[in-house]
């Protein structure tokens, strides 16, 4: 094992963790890296250094909600995408749009995105968001029925590139994040739910 001695030394140790990393890792664990205790300052101020290496990159490292990544930059991703094998799976509009309603009002619940959609939400829309990762149960409303309310969660943000849901753009520009939320480089399957209006919709 090499010696380490320099800041810049730290600095290889972290680059290497975090460039064979498949997930963003978080703060306590990139701590486990050293023997030695740093202060946040200090931590920062090594991710922040290490940040500005990869600033003319192809790659850069970013801060999400579940940690630090090495990701590609979102005006190189259109190049890579000719290399995959399968076209990425594309969402429909009723996903997207019930996926808008829960990151901007959330929670709600199952009835909430029907009342602004004015169509009745399929059981399949929000069964697939769950099982991509981007949204969960969080509770239940305290009346009749005891709907399940449903949030974003932090892999959501972690797909879109943000650190919170205060770097959502403004509703105004709603289109932006279905499309954000559409070019997702993860999803696991299509949603191709069908459509009925709410009031004459079965309900699952």
């Amino acid at each position: 094992m090499i010696h380490l001695y320099k800041p810049e030394d730290y600095k290889t140790v972290l680059e290497a963790a975090l460039l064979v990393a498949g997930e963003p890792m978080p703060l306590s664990e990139l701590k486990k890296l050293f023997d030695q205790e740093f202060d946040d300052e200090t931590w920062r101020t090594l991710l922040d250094d290490l940040r500005r290496d990869w600033a003319n990159r192809g790659v850069e490292l970013v801060q999400l909600a579940t940690g630090w990544r090495f990701q590609t930059r979102p005006e190189y991703q259109g190049f890579l995408d000719r290399l995959r094998n399968e076209r990425p799976p594309r969402y429909s509009r009723a996903a997207m749009e019930t996926l808008a309603i829960i990151a901007y009002r959330q929670p709600v619940s199952r009835g909430d995105i029907e009342d602004i959609r004015g169509v009745a939400v399929s059981s399949n829309v929000l069964k697939t968001l769950e099982a991509r990762g981007w949204v969960d149960i969080v509770g239940h409303r305290d009346a009749p029925g005891r709907p399940a309310l449903y949030a974003t969660t932090k892999k959501f943000l972690d797909d879109l590139g943000l650190r919170s849901l205060s770097e959502l753009p403004p509703l105004t520009e709603i289109e932006r994040v279905m499309d954000l939320a559409e070019q997702a480089n993860e999803a696991d399957q299509t949603i191709t739910p069908e459509e009925q209006p709410a009031e004459t919709a079965e309900q699952d």
